[in-house]
């Protein structure tokens, strides 16, 4: 493969004064290398300067149509031994794949003659068909005389099983009566007379079924005659979008630097969800790589930024870097870099050696402790060290989950321990029923001008970014939280926290999204900028004693 001259970039300036990256990035938590920053920062010079494309970032104006958009850059050495930079976007930008410095898609599906459009043209006129079809205002009829003629025959067979009920009862009752009042031949024949009437009603119950079975297929054929070849469509649609799903899978092929290739529908196939997740392959890193190796060029380092408005979920800030997502990018990246020497891993580090819980308050039945910051609540999927590891340790004799409640590893301040199964359950009761009063102090990463308020963003998981948390209205769990300035100082700002809901990172979602503070918190690295920490704290908390029911308060400042 040839290699077009402007997608290997050369800085503008000499950099001879930087030192070469010893190892590649470690893509899914890294500190962007000063040579990504600086490729970074002329790439970036290159989008507010350029002009032969258009797309609307909602930088200048934030329309509805406006989208932002993940940007990559990577730190390559070409054949020659030159030092520069290849560029990629993620997805499409402008409604293309390929644009002027930026490297191609690892399949463009987006290509005239591919058999993707044309597949995609061939579904879409079944979409047409279906829904010229769908729009017969006979099938409403219909569908409504089957409706009630359904209803009409669950009503009736329900009525007369009621009759055979209480005909039932009156015939024990005529039965009981002329055992005590007739001779035996008399009562023979009204116990036949009775058994006769029981038949009666159920033959009749027989012929109601049948009767009502028949009119409701009457009913069914009749709407069949007009929806059959909606669902024979249907089905044909659901056919083609699965096998051409798979003939994608086939395209997606991916390289490493051994020249192994390998599809989508093969990494993913031993993965939990087995299937490749929507975008897959689409994002800027995978991109990079295979072009690099398709082209005899060396990885170095590599970063990402974000450019544009923020979406709708998902938290963005315009210029800031973020890790690849793991749910699309995870089993990519683990085949593409394999056999190159990576950064450390710092997920698999653990961050409290060295560090201990002060506590606060200890009596016979329960704790409450200083979690340090950057200190697991719980064992993690790498990491046994945590809060109730130590715990336990300390505690050999208590019963019970001993953790009642939990704070981001991030996170610092007070937290509850119970040592026993009694102590815990009314402890926990008092956090579900939301007796306990809590407040946490934050410092924000820019200036907040209003004084105080409410935000209520519902929350859930990002399935293809996890731990990171997305506001969902559609599927989010209720997250209300009331906060309160403190005060502004050096373009940062202290406020207060009071939680109303305990949902996993509420209070880093709602300072950092869009339709909350559109903040982040000082230091956080998942929703805004990297720092020597998470600038939250639990600062107080109120509870009940579960033995001595005395009202009982807490409070640990916040070391920053």
């Amino acid at each position: 493969m040839s290699l077009p001259e402007n997608l290997f970039t050369p800085f503008k300036k000499s950099i001879d004064w930087y030192s070469l990256p010893e190892r590649f990035t470690f893509p899914f938590y890294y500190q962007p290398h000063p040579l990504c920053l600086l490729a970074a920062k002329e790439l970036q010079a290159h989008l507010e300067t350029q002009t032969q494309w258009q797309h609307d970032f909602g930088l200048t104006d934030n329309k509805q149509t406006a989208i932002g958009k993940m940007f990559g850059v990577l730190l390559v050495e070409n054949k020659q031994g030159e030092i520069g930079y290849l560029s990629a976007f993620s997805g499409k930008l402008a409604d293309k794949n390929h644009l002027p410095r930026f490297v191609p898609p690892v399949f463009d599906m987006l290509a005239e003659d591919s058999f993707f459009m044309a597949r995609q043209e061939e579904i879409n006129q079944i979409n047409e068909q279906i829904k010229s079809l769908g729009s017969n205002p006979k099938i409403a009829e219909l569908e409504t005389a089957l409706n009630t003629e359904q209803d009409t025959a669950t009503q009736q067979i329900a009525a007369h099983r009621i009759r055979m009920i209480d005909g039932r009862k009156t015939r024990k009752q005529q039965r009981l009566a002329a055992e005590i009042e007739l001779n035996t031949d008399d009562f023979l024949q009204v116990k036949e007379q009775l058994s006769k009437q029981s038949i009666k009603q159920k033959n009749q119950l027989r012929d109601l079924n049948i009767y009502w079975d028949d009119r409701v297929e009457k009913a069914q054929f009749n709407l069949n005659q007009l929806t059959t070849e909606i669902k024979d469509l249907k089905n044909k649609r659901k056919n083609l979008s699965a096998a051409l799903q798979q003939q994608l899978f086939d395209q997606y092929s991916f390289v490493n630097k051994e020249g192994v290739h390998k599809n989508l529908g093969e990494l993913f196939k031993d993965t939990p969800q087995q299937t490749p997740p929507a975008g897959a392959g689409e994002c800027a890193a995978p991109k990079l790589l295979n072009y690099a190796f398709n082209n005899e060029m060396k990885p170095l380092a590599m970063a990402e930024f974000w450019w544009g408005i923020s979406p709708k979920s998902a938290i963005r800030k315009h210029l800031n870097f973020y890790a690849a997502c793991l749910g699309k990018c995870q089993p990519i990246l683990g085949h593409m870099l394999e056999g190159i020497e990576l950064d450390e891993n710092p997920l698999l580090t653990n961050p409290a050696t060295g560090k201990t819980i002060d506590i606060v308050y200890q009596d016979d039945v329960m704790l409450v402790i200083n979690k340090p910051a950057e200190f697991l609540s719980v064992p993690g999927k790498n990491i046994e060290d945590s809060v109730f590891l130590r715990m336990k340790h300390a505690h050999p004799n208590a019963t019970g989950p001993l953790i009642v409640h939990r704070l981001d590893m991030s996170t610092s301040g007070l937290m509850v321990i119970a040592l026993s199964k009694q102590v815990h359950k009314n402890l926990q009761k008092q956090f579900i029923n939301r007796s306990v009063k809590k407040r946490y102090v934050a410092l924000l990463d820019g200036v907040l001008n209003e004084e105080e308020g409410t935000i209520d963003l519902p929350l859930r998981v990002d399935l293809d970014d996890r731990p990171r948390q997305l506001v969902c209205y559609e599927y989010g769990r209720s997250a209300q939280t009331k906060w309160q300035v403190v005060e502004r100082k050096n373009n940062q700002t202290k406020i207060h926290f009071y939680p109303i809901t305990g949902r996993t990172h509420q209070l880093r979602v709602h300072s950092a999204h869009i339709k909350g503070l559109n903040i982040p918190i000082v230091g956080d690295d998942l929703y805004g900028n990297k720092a020597e920490r998470l600038h939250l704290h639990a600062e107080t908390l109120e509870l009940t004693h579960p033995i001595t029911r005395e009202l009982m308060h807490f409070q640990v400042e916040a070391e920053f």
